[in-house]
């Protein structure tokens, strides 16, 4: 994996502005969401109740299922690691929902079509970060490079 999404508790206050910012900047229609933001728990930590938060957009696994699982190779990968739909050659067979142990690809009924999160490519090369890192409200989520790629 290239990258991985980084969710600072201490910082998130669960506004889920991070789901706001992905559902607009990818026109996501209402009922799909390509990152979701998670409250697990509560457990116990230091002999205290808490609840964990963290935001899970695709983990855009280094042995993706949904790749092998898509049989018309409309899932892809680009060399830093991100898994993303060729949109024209997918078929909505829904074979990478099915394949994903998180589920994270979504069913697009409107277009026909299977969404994910591709970590807002288009802003990552253009140099910017993804959306929903930019719209934290507290500055929460942060995206990192792994170290042990170049």
């Amino acid at each position: 994996m290239s990258y991985r999404m980084i969710t600072d508790e201490r910082l998130c206050i669960n506004c889920k502005a991070c789901e706001v910012h992905c559902k607009v900047w990818n026109r996501v229609p209402v009922g799909l969401k390509l990152g979701v933001h998670l409250n697990v728990g509560p457990d116990m930590r230091d002999g205290r109740p808490a609840l964990h938060t963290l935001y899970m957009p695709c983990l855009h696994c280094d042995d993706a299922p949904c790749l092998a699982a898509c049989p018309t190779g409309a899932m892809r990968r680009r060399e830093d690691g991100i898994v993303y739909i060729e949109t024209p050659l997918c078929t909505g067979c829904r074979a990478c929902r099915m394949a994903c142990p998180w589920q994270v690809p979504q069913y697009d009924a409107a277009q026909g079509k299977m969404r994910k999160c591709d970590l807002c490519r288009s802003r990552l090369d253009a140099g910017l970060q993804p959306a929903c890192v930019t719209g934290c409200t507290t500055h929460a989520l942060r995206l990192e490079k792994d170290p042990c790629l170049p």
